[in-house]
């Protein structure tokens, strides 16, 4: 190749998106649920709009390096058509003038996984396939990021969550993205569509710029299991679950130990269910913590999660130490 000719050619490739170039992530599926996801780490800001892509019944993708964001939403489209995993890859790397330059995984619903590591992903890149997911990286601190990826994603219990932050954790400790850490998110669906679309999207969080991001993405997992349990005590309590409901509840508070807002309706339905003794304490711990709290007591009665008794609502105010009883 002529100096010219070597030339253009690099000015070629640094006209190419930039976006989400060193990046680590893994696609997934749970044989047991059904449900597939991605989990993302990236020295780039808001990572989580970019790199993964999900559709409850269909597949997931990882689309990275020097990335083209169309394989996300082309690759679904074509699995959604009734495409493997690989055939939709495949054809959309045959379309793609700069596929040695791209760093892909795809799954579909049955499990089917391919993955394509271009030639000119800058070191160290590459990549790890195994039954029901893909670990990929690249611009990494050396190159045992994917297989400890593959690794802690193979051997980690619980659910397709915590199995895709395992992943991720491990990444990070072999080594991560030469340059640090910033952004990181996780999506899973369901593996299968059903006709309420807003249920079929179970976890969808971002970390958007922080120093430690997946850690935060942790922890933001752990506040979503926690809301999730409160959700299933409202459940139990519509279906006069009542000790189900206070199971529910406990484990929400045991995930998210210093949540106000989950202690409050916590306090507030067994207060409803005549369980004055249980709520008692509650409140006054919330109500010692912010003031707040007490002055929305009273606007529970119109949305019947309180008895419409004046003197109740007094009883639960009073519970506040004086500096922030309700004026």
């Amino acid at each position: 190749m002529s100096a010219r000719m070597g030339a253009l050619a690099l000015l070629a490739l640094l006209a190419l998106p930039t976006s989400a170039g060193a990046t680590f992530s893994i696609v997934a599926r749970d044989p047991d649920t059904g449900e597939i996801g991605v989990a993302v780490q990236s020295h780039y800001f808001a990572v989580g709009p970019i790199v993964p892509w999900a559709e409850p019944g269909v597949g997931a993708v990882a689309t990275q390096s020097l990335v083209e964001v169309s394989y996300g939403p082309k690759g679904l489209e074509l699995m959604r058509n009734g495409k493997s995993a690989s055939d939709a890859l495949q054809e959309l790397l045959g379309k793609d003038d700069h596929a040695d330059v791209r760093q892909v995984a795809m799954i579909d619903v049955r499990g089917n996984v391919d993955v394509h590591t271009g030639k000119r992903c800058i070191a160290d890149a590459g990549d790890h396939k195994g039954e029901n997911y893909s670990c990929q990286a690249n611009l990494m601190a050396n190159d045992k990021v994917w297989g400890a990826m593959a690794r802690a994603f193979e051997t980690s219990k619980g659910d397709l969550a915590e199995r895709l932050l395992r992943a991720l954790e491990a990444g990070q400790a072999a080594g991560g993205d030469i340059r640090g850490q910033q952004s990181a998110a996780i999506v899973i669906v369901k593996g299968k569509r059903s006709n309420q679309p807003w249920a079929d999207r179970v976890l969808d969080l971002r970390v958007d710029d922080s120093p430690k991001p997946i850690a935060e993405l942790r922890r933001l997992v752990t506040q979503w299991r926690a809301y999730r349990n409160v959700d299933q005590g409202d459940a139990y309590v519509a279906d006069n679950k009542v000790e189900d409901a206070m199971k529910s509840y406990a484990e929400a508070s045991r995930l998210a130990p210093g949540n106000d807002e989950i202690l409050f309706w916590q306090a507030a339905t067994l207060w409803k269910l005549d369980r004055e003794k249980e709520a008692t304490p509650i409140f006054k711990k919330v109500f010692a913590r912010d003031r707040r709290w007490v002055a929305l007591v009273p606007r529970l009665v119109p949305a019947g999660l309180l008895d419409d008794d004046h003197n109740d609502v007094k009883r639960i105010q009073a519970l506040a130490p004086a500096a922030a009883k309700h004026r």
